[in-house]
């Protein structure tokens, strides 16, 4: 191989790397846009059903301390680490802890939402997040499978 084809080679290279990390990214972008457009859903429907909020509590990254935040929402999660805020954004509620943040309390700051929740998890648990939002709705007013409002928005 010559020294131009070699460098030809390189270009080709970079070049099918760039476009994969561009449709990578565009991909995120549209699922990311997807997911947030099934929280403002669910925030809107919550409040329409008047589905209580509750004052959200962050938990320490080891797992042993719960932290005070000044959010509002609803946790989408049995273990609380993940939630929506009254604003529509979704947070993921897992901090550095520490005496600073146990004293004064902590600001998570809003995440994208992913449309699995889970997915790529050590576990192997994930669950869609039009599933969860659905699961809360159905939970908080006592009539799981309502029909009464309107469906999650589908694409």
């Amino acid at each position: 191989m010559g020294e131009r084809d070699a460098r030809e080679w390189r270009d080709q290279q970079r070049q099918a790397v760039r476009a994969h990390a561009d449709a990578d990214a565009r991909r995120r972008a549209a699922e990311h846009a997807e997911a947030a457009e099934l929280v403002a859903w669910f925030v809107a429907e919550a409040t329409r059903r008047g589905l209580p909020t509750t004052r959200l509590l962050a938990h320490g990254y080891d797992g042993r301390g719960r932290y005070r935040t000044g959010l509002t929402g609803w946790y989408v999660d049995r273990a609380e680490t993940r939630a929506v805020d009254v604003a529509g954004r979704f947070h993921l509620l897992t901090v550095p802890g520490g005496p600073r943040a146990w004293l004064f309390g902590v600001d998570p700051q809003p995440s994208p939402a992913p449309l699995i929740v889970g997915a790529g998890g050590r576990d192997g648990e994930s669950i869609p997040l039009r599933t969860l939002l659905t699961r809360l709705l159905d939970d908080g007013t006592g009539e799981p499978g309502s029909t009464t409002g309107p469906a999650a928005p589908r694409r």
